[in-house]
């Protein structure tokens, strides 16, 4: 089956997997941790006090837990198209200053309004995505002037080390564990196929210049992750940048 074959179902799938998501993520060394990393690399200011922070694919909110931590005073709009993973966020006690939208990141509606927000986090998701130029338009429509875009992603491709990690990775552990834990290996499947099909990290900033974003910049974890799972940084030019990228 191709990837293109499966992405119309990956909400569903997720959907299907809700119920065990939190324990198949908790086995994963580092995983809390490089999504709290990746939110440090942002350099918010102030703890996020007066910002307006958007959680892109939040799942059942692990990624919505790693800004919290870093940006406690921030308020965060955290989005996904999964009901089922929603529902197990939602479930979690938040603060008053974290709220939770059901709807595809792709047209989420009048919940996420454009221009309105200081910084993106999207964690896991862009490879997931029919059209990722077109999102990351939208993305950069979203931010505010100055804004900062925080790709928290799997890229193997620029690596051979990294490509046979992974598929070691996928083939010994996720996709038998995944099997196990849910009664089906489907999603695990796809996980493994997208992210060898997902561009390496050259390619991927270049994308993000390509679609207006500047200042693109890149950081890798550590542990078995190092190389295989990346921080990609960049933001929305600021007013004062606009005569110098032509937007």
């Amino acid at each position: 089956m191709k990837q293109d074959e499966f992405r119309p179902d990956v909400t569903a799938a997720f959907d299907a997997a809700a119920g065990a998501y939190d324990r198949l993520v908790a086995a994963n060394p580092g995983y809390h941790r490089h999504l709290r990393c990746s939110a440090r690399r942002m350099a918010l200011p102030g703890a996020g006090s007066g910002l307006r922070l958007l959680d892109a694919g939040c799942g059942t909110g692990a990624s919505t837990a790693a800004l919290l931590a870093t940006y406690p005073r921030a308020e965060i709009v955290a989005v996904d198209g999964s009901a089922a993973m929603l529902a197990g966020a939602r479930r979690k006690s938040w603060p008053g200053s974290v709220r939770f939208v059901q709807a595809p990141i792709e047209s989420p509606g009048s919940a996420v309004e454009p221009g309105r927000f200081d910084a993106i986090f999207a964690a896991y998701l862009i490879r997931n995505l029919a059209d990722p130029d077109g999102q990351l338009r939208a993305f950069r429509a979203l931010l505010r002037p100055g804004g900062t875009l925080c790709v928290h992603e799997y890229s193997v491709g620029d690596s051979p080390l990294a490509r046979a990690t992974w598929n070691a990775v996928c083939c010994g552990v996720i996709i038998p564990v995944g099997l196990a834990a849910t009664g089906d290996a489907a999603l695990f499947r796809y996980l493994r196929r997208s992210v060898v099909e997902f561009d390496g990290v050259s390619r991927f900033r270049r994308r993000l210049g390509d679609e207006g974003l500047t200042a693109v910049r890149t950081a890798t974890m550590t542990g078995w992750q190092r190389n295989v799972v990346h921080t990609f940084l960049a933001r929305r030019p600021a007013e004062s940048d606009r005569g110098r990228d032509g937007r």
